[in-house]
């Protein structure tokens, strides 16, 4: 990797006890320490940075307790690989507020922020070096938006993505696809589109998207970050609040500037669903493929060129559709990415496959006529019965599996104790989760240390034991 990358400073932003992951997140096992085939998700952030030469980072946990588990953690496995500070951070403050915490503490010209939940093999040197390149305030990583696998029994979770539509994300980008000119997400599409008619002026052309993910993988320039956090004190997420303002900001000459509300506000111009797309495709008769800092800078429509010092930009990075790009930030996200990294995305698992295209540690015990099917993961020391089968499936370590249990499409984490005659379809077991002989699960999420009575057969639903307050 060439050596301007080393200069970048790394926030991790690694989350903590994320209430959309309940009940596989709990006290003992905080989201950065999830198992994604057998290893702490946010392992393969790490090992994606260290692999771009990116050793010095500081990784932010929300909550006290939460930090020290993961730390323990990253210094036991990490200790002469990276250097890592990991700063505890309030809970509830949103990936902005966690980052206003620490952007004090930062010192380099410019900062790459990361998502501790990130699974994915683009370079972020590559982000990094376009920042560079264009000289911009912020360069985003843009993935092609991950299809949510149904597995083949059509479980895991089908019912619920049958009730919620998709959260869509629309960007805007220049014709280059350099610049990242207009940003709305989720919850907004739903409402109006809004776009200044000073940046439509100024492209001619811009092209929506709505088949790209934000990837949570940001480059910064640090100076401009610490001033927007520190005016704008109520911003809460970077995706919904700070990269909006710096994409509309864009053409303003600077950030601080007291009119800027009131300038944004006479430019919006409201669009319904129906008269978006020829709004969007009004362009400039002569409208080349230049990219629209060039056209700014040149002067809009003829008129005198921009000072320099009016713009700044705001620029993405856009990875090839062959790329592994995804996010656990959601129970669905937490079984597709755990059979993913066994599945297509193999290379990510940093295991290499048997010949049957599965990983059984060799200390693992099979009983008779008990098949351990390809895309599978077994880990060490646990111990199948006879005539189990397991499907698609990630098993973790030291766990106790009887005779006749069927196990497909599933995660059961480590020292989980399954009876005979069982079987697990679609479902998260977490560890030293007890379920009893002849229990059916499907399409459930069974908390750690929960104990499942014999017999019992549950589809749908989410089973934790109360947590002691």
């Amino acid at each position: 990797m060439s050596s301007p990358v080393m200069d970048f400073q790394v926030v991790v932003l690694a989350g903590g006890a994320s209430k959309n992951l309940v009940p596989i997140v709990s006290k003992e096992v905080p989201k950065p320490l999830l198992p994604v085939a057998n290893r702490p998700v946010l392992s393969y952030v790490l090992e994606l940075l260290e692999s771009n030469n990116l050793k010095d980072l500081i990784v932010a946990v929300e909550g006290k307790e939460a930090a020290l588990a993961v730390g323990g953690w990253i210094s036991s496995v990490y200790v002469d690989r990276l250097h890592v500070e990991v700063a505890a951070v309030p809970e509830d403050v949103g990936t902005a507020g966690a980052l206003r915490s620490i952007v004090h503490h930062l010192t380099a010209d410019d900062i790459l922020v990361v998502s501790g939940d990130l699974v994915c093999d683009v370079p972020p040197g590559a982000v990094a070096a376009a920042h560079r390149r264009h000289d911009a305030v912020v360069t985003s990583l843009l993935c092609s938006t991950p299809t949510s696998g149904v597995s083949e029994t059509g479980s895991s979770g089908g019912k619920d993505k049958a009730k919620k539509p998709k959260r869509c994300n629309i960007i805007g980008l220049d014709p280059t696809r350099q610049f990242l000119l207009y940003v709305a997400t989720g919850s907004e599409v739903e409402k109006d589109v809004r776009v200044q008619k000073g940046i439509l002026r100024a492209v001619g052309q811009m092209e929506i998207r709505a088949d790209l993910m934000d990837a949570h993988l940001y480059a910064f320039k640090r100076s401009v970050l610490q001033e927007v956090l520190d005016q704008k004190e109520n911003f809460q997420s970077i995706k919904k609040d700070l990269l909006p303002y710096l994409v509309r900001s864009q053409l303003r000459s600077e950030l601080s500037s007291n009119g800027a509300a009131h300038a944004e506000e006479t430019w919006n111009e409201k669009l319904t669903s129906q008269n978006n797309q020829s709004f969007f495709s009004q362009h400039l008769a002569n409208a080349t493929k230049q990219s629209f800092h060039e056209l700014y800078a040149s002067g809009l429509n003829g008129s005198a060129p921009a000072p320099a010092s009016r713009t700044h930009k705001c620029c993405v990075y856009i990875a090839e559709n062959s790329k592994y790009c995804a996010r656990l930030n959601s129970l669905q996200a937490f079984n597709d990415i755990n059979r993913d990294v066994i599945g297509e995305a193999s290379h990510l698992s940093g295991y290499s496959f048997s010949v049957h295209n599965n990983i059984i540690d060799p200390s693992a015990e099979l009983g008779l006529k008990t098949t351990v099917g390809p895309q599978c993961m077994l880990g060490e020391g646990s111990q199948l019965g006879d005539k189990c089968s397991v499907k698609r499936s990630v098993i973790g370590r030291h766990c106790r599996i009887g005779s006749n249990v069927k196990i497909v499409n599933s995660v059961v984490m480590n020292h989980a104790t399954i009876g005979d005659g069982s079987s697990v379809q679609g479902s998260v077991i977490c560890s030293n989760v007890q379920l009893q002989e002849r229990v059916i699960l499907k399409d459930c999420m069974v908390g750690a240390g929960y104990v499942v009575t014999a017999g019992n057969e549950i589809k749908g639903e989410s089973l934790a034991r109360k947590e002691k307050s």
